[in-house]
Parts: C-alpha cells; structure tokens; sequence
C-alpha cells in the first residue's frame, strides 16, 4: 500500500508487522539515508547520495530499498522553528510524493534540530570537522529515523 501520510497512527497501521524502514534527511546538493531493524529498534546511518535529477535520485534508493529489503520511508520535513512549513518544507513533501510510485508507505516527519543534534553527536565522538562534513547527512535522517521510531513504538518521552 502507497500512500504519503504526517500521521505516525496511520503509517504504523499499515505495517503492523514492522519491517526496516529507511529514512531519508533530503537536501539541495545530497539525500541522507538511514536504516533501521526490523523490529523498529536502532536506527542506522547509512549512505550519503548525491542529489541529481529525480530520476536518478529515484534509481538509487530504489536499488537500496531492495537491498535492505525497506517496508516503509520517512522523510524529513523540514519545518522552520515556530513549526510552519516554508520552501524547503514543500520540496521535501513534494519528494515523498514523487516517491510514492515506489510502491511503499512514506512518512513526513518533523525533522527540526536533527542536523545540530547529529553534529553535536559526531563532536562528542571527536570525529573531525571534515568527517563531520562527509556524515552529517546520513547521521541526520538516522536522528530523524530515531526520532519517528520512538514515536511509532511509543518509546517517546
């Protein structure tokens, strides 16, 4: 079943028996990637794409979403602080739409603060600024992944 949803009910409805899910923190110039286990546990950093056409875009997360055997997607959305959505906000939805013939679930999560706190993690790490710089995506959407896994397994706070 496809279909885009913000509501976390909805998208756990239609995986009643969990499954990986990859997330995805997309941006002008890269889209990072996270994945989780099955059992909605950990999320993972993964890859770091570069973002050409769509097209293309779509081809290698259709290859990763086979590879790890993905049941659902959750994109960051990146709304501003005070929790409207501006022009970054609608061309994240505007992806997951275009992503909806994938033929999977797709979340638009809340994704504010992900990127500091996936820097500050990193920093606490000691990892070096230009390591940083090569993750910072991919650490993102798995912050953004832990963030909706908790709140899909009513782990949140």
């Amino acid at each position: 079943m496809s279909f885009v949803t913000d509501n976390a009910s909805e998208f756990r409805d239609a995986l009643p028996d969990g499954g990986v899910l990859l997330a995805l923190d997309v941006g002008t110039k890269t889209v990072g990637t996270a994945t989780c286990d099955a059992g909605w546990r950990f999320a993972t950093p993964d890859k770091v794409l570069p973002r050409g056409k769509f097209t293309v875009d779509r081809a290698k997360l259709t290859e990763l979403i086979a590879a790890r055997r993905v049941e659902g997607i959750v994109v960051g959305l990146p709304l501003n602080m005070d929790g409207s959505a501006g022009p970054r906000c609608q061309a994240s939805r505007a992806y997951a739409r275009n992503l909806a013939d994938i033929g999977l679930p797709i979340l638009l999560w809340d994704e504010r603060l992900s990127t500091a706190s996936a820097d500050a993690a990193m920093i606490d790490q000691r990892l070096s600024r230009a390591k940083r710089a090569q993750k910072i995506d991919a650490q993102a959407a798995a912050v953004i992944l832990q963030s909706a896994l908790d709140r899909l397994t009513g782990s949140a706070f």
